[in-house]
Parts: structure tokens; sequence; C-alpha cells
């Protein structure tokens, strides 16, 4: 462990520098997202192997989920200066992806927000599933305001300053087709000061064309909402409205919506702050209205706290109760083989990786800075205990 602390320094300004570039939302044009028809982003060129690689490198490979990319392109890129001879590269390909490859050894770990199957773990043998974060799902939209019209020469009025607020009903309603346009009672219902300006246009909504945690966590929540949605949970599901429009991954739905007006989709929550997408806030169970953010996400996983966790850590964590809890919430998972690795080395770089991740002030911080949620220190330690057991040739790779 010296070298974690004779390296905290060099660390603090690399990050501070990752931190900084983040702390303002770029605009959708100053940090595009990917088409809807193209791959996830590559890893920054940051978390690729350098081309002189120092001796006893590891190369790491990884991949999934691209809910938590924003903040596991920042963690590789920092561990690395913690310790030069490990290279990790995430590719962000969705957790289906991710599941797929760890099951069939492409993938060194894997990262997936969709919990595991039984047929997975039949298919993987020895797979563990250990949250990393948490963080929200949020409505993100792109609505053409009926603005009054003005004359040459006159300024066009500003689109309304006041967020779209959503509750669980309504949120269900739209994507099973109920609520069709955006001038609906029951969405002025809820926003009365944006009742002249919500135009009498139909919704178009996006969705994830692949299998996805992000919609794992989306649908779950819409279950948990109302017994109308009949389209059930799941990484991929039969979307009521035929025409509703599917994007791949997170950055697909993300540049489908700021493509489309009148468009509403769900994305991972840095990835509306970095494109200045507009997010809906959400009526939540307990009839209160909230926003986003870490204290919400956290209230949500208090609301579960550790005892939500099943053998394999798994935990669905939408729709607390707490006043202050966003219900659209869900931990991010790392995926890693307990038994039957055979290369210790690499094996005990990626617990070392973890490790850092879940102790490290500087990581907790930088993925407080993206908008995720840091794990409570009850749920870390299950979390910890649980990577103690892994096991590289039968023998413990934590020491």
């Amino acid at each position: 462990m010296s070298r974690f602390f004779r390296a905290f320094a060099f660390i603090a300004v690399a990050l501070s520098v990752l931190l900084a570039a983040c702390g303002a939302p770029a605009t959708a044009t100053q940090a595009p997202v990917a088409p809807a028809d193209t791959q996830a982003p590559a890893a920054p060129a940051a978390t690729e192997a350098p081309t002189a690689l120092p001796a006893g490198s590891v190369q790491i490979t990884a991949g999934g989920a691209t809910f938590p990319y924003p903040l596991y392109s920042q963690w590789t890129y920092a561990f690395q200066l913690v310790d030069p001879s490990t290279v990790i590269n995430y590719q962000g390909i969705g957790s289906g992806g991710g599941k797929a490859n760890i099951i069939n050894g492409t993938f060194d770990f894997a990262g997936s927000d969709s919990i595991l199957s039984d047929q997975n773990y039949t298919d993987g043998k020895d797979l563990q599933m250990y949250p990393m974060v948490a963080s929200a799902v949020v409505p993100v939209y792109n609505i053409a305001w009926n603005l009054p019209k003005v004359g040459a020469g006159t300024p066009t009025p500003a689109a309304p300053t006041a967020k779209l607020i959503l509750d669980r009903q309504t949120l269900v309603d739209i994507y099973n087709g109920k609520v069709t346009t955006w001038n609906d009672p029951e969405i002025v219902n809820l926003n009365p000061t944006l009742k002249d300006v919500l135009p009498a246009k139909p919704i178009v909504t996006v969705h994830r064309s692949d299998g996805s945690g992000t919609t794992e966590i989306f649908t779950n929540a819409l279950t948990s909402f109302s017994s109308d949605w009949k389209a059930g949970a799941g990484q991929s599901v039969q979307w009521p409205i035929k025409d509703s429009l599917g994007g791949k991954g997170n950055p697909g739905v993300a540049g489908l919506v700021i493509n489309t007006p009148n468009s509403i989709g769900y994305v991972e929550i840095s990835f509306a702050v970095s494109n200045s997408i507009p997010m809906a806030q959400m009526v939540n169970k307990a009839g209160k209205t909230v926003t986003a953010n870490g204290d919400s996400i956290q209230s949500d996983m208090a609301d579960f706290g550790s005892a939500a966790f099943d053998a394999h850590l798994n935990a669905k964590i939408v729709d607390g109760s707490g006043a202050g809890s966003w219900p659209i919430t869900g931990y991010t998972y790392i995926i890693l083989h307990t038994k039957n690795m055979t290369d210790c080395v690499k094996a005990s770089k990626i617990l070392e990786y973890l490790h850092w991740a879940l102790t490290d002030p500087l990581a907790a911080q930088a993925a407080t800075k993206l908008g995720y949620a840091v794990l409570p220190d009850a749920v870390k330690q299950q979390v910890l205990a649980k990577l103690g057991e892994v096991t590289c040739n039968g023998q413990p790779v934590m020491p």
C-alpha cells in the first residue's frame, strides 16, 4: 500500500485537473454525444495503453455498462498514476455486452447496472457482483416550447427556465402511449406555470435499443410506479409505443433527445449534465417534488440500506419512500470471477484497483463531482468483505 501514499500528491493534482474540467457542464455543441446508430464512445486516450509500457505491466480488458462510463474513465486514468504498471481499458458497450463478455472470458471484469440472471450465474460458474456507486436515471426532454410569435427585429422570447415536473403515473402514461401530447391535461396539471407554453405537439419517446442496465433500472421504476405498466422490467423490454425511437447506449439516447424536437428519453444523470439536456423533476412516492442529485440518490439508498442485498450483493433501490428520495435510482456493479482466475498478478491488480476506487477520498470526490453517490459505509464494508473472498489458484487474492 505504500506506493498509494507516495503517489497521493500526484493523484491529487491530476484529479483536481479532471474535476475542474467537468465542473462546468458542457453544452451539446461543446461535448457532442454519439449519434444513435454508433457505438458508445471509445475510452479516452489517457485510459489506453501507452506505446511503451513499463516492465512487468499488466493490461486489463474490461467493459459493459455506459451508466458508469464517465466515472470509470476518470478512475482508470487516475489509477494508472497510482500504479503505472496497471493499464485498464474499459469499453462502454452496455450492460448486456459486459455480462456476455465476462461469461465467455473475453473481459477480465465487467460493468453492469443489470442484475445477473440465474442462467448467467450457471453459465459464468463463479461470478459475483459488487456495487461500486449509485446514480440516478433521469427523464430528459427537448420541448419545442409554444412561445409567442414576434415581429421582425424583435428578440425571440427565451425558453422557460422552470423545470418540467412529472409524477410517477404520468411517466408511465407517457411510455404507455396514453399521454401523447405535451399539453395533455395530466402534464399541464403538474406544471401550471408552463400551461401557456406547453405545445400541442406529439410526444416522441426515446428508449435504449441495446441490452441495458439503465433500461432495467428505468423499467423497474415504472413497474413500481403503477400496475398500468405491463411491459415488465429488464435490460430490454417490448416497448408499448411501436414508433418509439431507439438509441444505442446512454450516448445514443442523449443524442436522439438533443436532435429530436418534443422528445423524452432516459439517461444516467452525468450524460444529461455533460450535454446540458434539461432533466425533469419527479414527484416521488412520498408526494414530494425532487431533483436528481447526490442528496436525493443518497436518500434513496438510505431507504433500503444494506439489508436490501442478497448473497450476490444484488439490490433494487427504485421508488424509495423517503421525502427526499429520487425514485429512479440504481447501483452500478463490477462483475468478477471469484475462483476461476488463473493469472494471479492480474487478479491482484484488479482487486487493488477496486479497493482504491471504493476507499480513496479522491476517487470518491471524482464520483460525487460527476453526480454519482458513493456507497454508505455499511454497504462499502459488505463489498470489501466480498472482495476478500476472491481466490486465484485456490489462494486469497487480497491480503
